[in-house]
């Protein structure tokens, strides 16, 4: 029995996890293989690959499922006697739609390990496996069992040994060393098992020396890994005896609970730009906690964030559309959390996954949601669908003006001096009338910024001036003159000889400015008077500012 263990993931540099466990574990004793894809593939040919075997075990989550049962059509078309097994978060709730589906002969319900291995076992006899959605004649067969598999089991198991070693430099290399959260978001699945089990310490050590080894961005699964400071430590010091130029390490933190040993072990020991947080702020409305069934202290987050800013770089993650959450209390929201500056600030929409309590409850708040995936808001009690979509324009120039670095000093300036996000939905309305989010240029991205600020505040030539230094500090080439222009050749064989620049090897711009840029950039301090700047162009980097 030629057994596929399969997915499509989202993106060709994200790797799947789960096959590559269910296939370590069971291909001692049954001929099973696994192959990843991409839902930006053909999916002809995805089919004609898979139709050679016996049965096919799909992964299946939000951003795959649609693409999914499309290759799975394609690949009984060719191969009708293919049988087809689902699993994943996607199919283990409210699967009765998905079963219903002709092609569709079997679906794993929650953790996989013991029904999987089961249901190789015993194939085809297979009408008693816990957690086993199936159908004979018509009749639909599911004997739900509380199944947990024991992680101790995973001792000896190496899910990247297989994979070419060449490949994972390449891609995002996933990681577990616990399941389960002790939190219980009700917009979350992870909320559904509040039993925290880690895995052995041997195995969890032999493979992150294995992805350190060959792998570069490693990114932790655990929902929250600051759960245990001895571990967390421990884990940490591990990462620092053993890893390589480039590795870089992403976790999930719960920042209001770091312990201060934590933070204190990272400034003592910890390079800057080795480790990413990603901390899920959410919202700062506590009565929009409190619904949610979810615990927050946004100071204690906040000063956390602070202490370990300088070492750690931070992905930080706020939800539009939770209960009691208003246009100004997202506005809010918004606002104080810009303020932390983080790397990046994440601004996702409330989306209805299957199992959730959120999704259980929907009408108590009046939601309304898109029926298939990502099952996204589409309204509620407390936002309109016009506020929504305002929101979303907000999202889309927070991602090309903040997250992508394109306007950096121009917007932490802006934050101090007016709010960020009445002036960042103003940007978002003006880009999204003159230009598509997804299809524009460098220089667009600047002149509509400059256009909006010329026509919202024109006063303001600092504003003027900080956008301008972004569109120069976004090149590695001397780029068209915009915005700025440069002051006389006499002043700037002035600074040439004073600075002694190198006209020879590297190219130059010279501006004058109304105030100290570096103290700006360093403290937010902004002195006014007159100042004298030099853009440094090597061809490779990013421009730099010399004085």
């Amino acid at each position: 029995m030629k057994v596929l263990l399969t997915t499509l993931n989202a993106k060709y540099i994200h790797i799947n996890l789960a096959v590559r466990l269910l296939y370590q574990l069971n291909k001692d004793k049954h001929n099973i293989a696994y192959k990843e894809f991409s839902i930006k593939e053909d999916f002809d040919a995805i089919a004609d690959y898979c139709s050679s075997f016996e049965i096919l075990a799909f992964s299946c989550y939000i951003w795959n499922i649609t693409q999914t049962i499309a290759v799975i059509k394609k690949i009984k078309a060719i191969n009708p006697t293919i049988k087809i097994l689902l699993g994943g978060p996607e199919v283990s709730y409210e699967w009765e739609k998905i079963i219903a589906i002709n092609e569709i002969d079997f679906i794993i319900t929650g953790e996989g390990e013991i029904p999987f291995a089961h249901f190789l076992d015993a194939y085809p006899n297979i009408d008693l496996i816990p957690n086993l959605v199936s159908k004979s004649n018509g009749e639909v067969k599911y004997i739900e069992q509380s199944v947990t598999f024991d992680v101790k089991n995973y001792e000896h198991i190496m899910p990247y040994q297989n994979d070419d070693v060449d490949s994972l430099k390449n891609k995002v290399c996933y990681i577990e060393t616990s399941r389960g959260c002790p939190y219980k978001c009700e917009f979350c699945l992870a909320s559904l098992d509040n039993k925290v089990r880690y895995l052995p310490d041997a195995a969890i050590k032999a493979n992150l020396l294995h992805l350190m080894q060959h792998g570069k961005v490693i990114k932790f699964l655990d929902r929250t890994f600051n759960v245990k400071k001895d571990f967390t430590i421990d884990i940490f010091k591990f990462i620092l005896e053993n890893h390589r130029p480039g590795n870089v390490f992403q976790f999930e933190i719960t920042a209001d609970i770091v312990h201060p040993q934590i933070i204190q072990f990272i400034n003592d020991h910890v390079p800057p730009g080795l480790f990413r947080f990603e901390i899920g702020i959410q919202t700062v409305n506590q009565k929009a906690n409190l619904e949610v069934s979810r615990k927050q202290n946004f100071e204690k987050t906040k000063k956390v964030i602070e202490q370990l800013h300088h070492k750690i770089e931070m992905h930080l993650d706020l939800i539009v559309g939770l209960p009691h959450d208003y246009f100004e209390d997202i506005k809010y929201s918004f606002e104080e959390v810009f303020k932390i500056f983080p790397s990046e600030l994440q601004l996702g929409f409330l989306k209805f996954l299957k199992g959730t309590p959120v999704r259980l409850k929907y009408e108590t708040h009046g939601y309304k949601f898109d029926p298939e995936p990502p099952y996204q808001i589409i309204e509620s009690n407390y936002l309109s669908k016009q506020e929504l979509h305002q929101i979303s324009l907000l999202e889309e120039a927070l991602e090309i003006y903040w997250n992508k670095k394109r306007a950096i000093s121009a917007l932490k300036y802006v934050t101090a001096n007016y709010s960020i996000f009445d002036f960042m939905l103003g940007l978002a309305r003006h880009f999204y009338a003159q230009s598509d989010f997804h299809k524009h240029s460098l220089a667009t991205v600047y002149k509509l910024l400059n256009e909006f600020v010329t026509l919202n505040y024109n006063h303001d030539e600092k504003l003027k001036q900080l956008i301008a230094i972004d569109y120069y500090l976004a090149h590695k080439v001397k780029p068209q003159l915009l915005f700025l222009k440069e002051i006389s050749n006499e002043s700037k064989q002035e600074l040439i000889q004073q600075h002694q620049l190198n006209l020879h090897k590297f190219r130059y711009l010279f501006f004058e400015i109304d105030f100290n840029y570096n103290l700006f950039k360093e403290q937010q301090i902004l002195i006014e008077g007159k100042n004298n700047i030099i853009l440094k162009y090597t061809g490779t980097d990013h421009a730099q500012v010399l004085v």
